[in-house]
């Protein structure tokens, strides 16, 4: 089965193939005959209810400096395509979710991967409120007493932005940590959302443990180490990736997730696991595929396209 795939995402041009879980779902799908087309959202464009995009036919190779070749700037109605890959990186501001609404005119006639529907209600820090048990004590407010309180019975908290992404804006403040209000202050003055805190879990030290899921099922997982004297793990920020196994409780919180994701039409997914909780369900533009193949030769787009192929041929 040949694929015509359509890729929304940041510009190519500029992307680290050395790590980039987009770049390795181009180059799989690549090897398995379909074709590709490539476009950045701000491309779309919503006309009497048909969904364009001004982009190129691209064709990628595993080659630093030269990993892409495209073709001449054309106009596509995106309804012709069998695939379109939702692979823009946060931030999930007004301008991501308009995008999940431009999607919305195509999906499920062209399988939209993941469903846009579904990324616009599953914000990454809320939707794992959903699922009772599985986080650590975490609170998500605008009410800076109700945050003082918070802290006063857990102790040592991390604050984070409540769409922040890659790591940025997370800090950890300790029970007398006179900052807080100063941490609180930065927040409202670069967004009026609420923001979390969460109790402090010192496992994190040991890494934070990325899951990788297909429709529901786990595919394998990676380790991220914080650099010495940090509690961020994210690869970029200077976090170091590590192979790692899938522990029991690892499956059981895949097992609690999993089938919500399935139903949902959330294919690709990548779960945060610190210890025994689960932290973020990232739905928007998960990483680690990368890695994960380099640690342990399991390729997460290669199972996410057997997947995608699997549900065309029903069509």
């Amino acid at each position: 089965m040949s694929l015509k795939v359509a890729v929304q995402m940041d510009p190519l041009e500029g992307i680290n193939i050395e790590g980039d879980t987009t770049f390795l779902m181009m180059l799989s799908a690549q090897e398995r005959g379909h074709s590709l087309w490539v476009y950045t959202p701000e491309r779309m464009a919503l006309e009497t209810g048909t969904l364009t995009a001004r982009g190129r036919s691209v064709t990628v190779q595993a080659v630093k400096g030269d990993h892409a070749r495209f073709g001449p700037w054309e106009v596509r109605d995106l309804s012709e395509f069998d695939v379109v890959l939702l692979r823009q990186d946060p931030p999930f501001d007004m301008a991501y979710i308009t995008s999940t609404h431009f999607l919305d005119a195509i999906h499920p006639k062209t399988l939209v991967v993941n469903n846009p529907t579904e990324v616009r209600n599953a914000p990454e820090k809320l939707f794992v409120t959903t699922f009772p048990g599985v986080q650590p004590p975490t609170l998500i407010t605008s009410d800076l007493e109700a945050i003082y309180e918070f802290r006063a019975r857990q102790g040592d908290i991390v604050l984070k932005p409540l769409n922040g992404a890659g790591g940025s804006g997370v800090a950890r403040l300790l029970a007398d940590d006179p900052n807080l209000d100063a941490m609180l202050d930065l927040h409202r003055m670069i967004s009026r959302e609420p923001v979390i805190a969460q109790k402090y879990i010192p496992a994190v030290t040991k890494g934070d443990k990325r899951i990788l899921l297909v429709d529901g099922e786990p595919v394998g997982a990676i380790n991220r180490v914080p650099s010495a004297g940090q509690i961020r793990s994210n690869l970029a920020v200077g976090g170091r990736a590590e192979a790692v196994e899938l522990t029991a409780r690892d499956r059981e919180l895949c097992g609690i997730i999993g089938p919500e994701l399935k139903r949902r039409g959330l294919m690709f997914v990548g779960i945060d696991v610190i210890g025994d909780f689960l932290t973020e369900i990232n739905v928007t533009s998960p990483t680690g595929a990368v890695a994960l193949k380099r640690f342990t030769g399991v390729d997460a787009t290669v199972v996410m396209w057997e997947r995608v192929e699997a549900l065309r041929a029903k069509v």
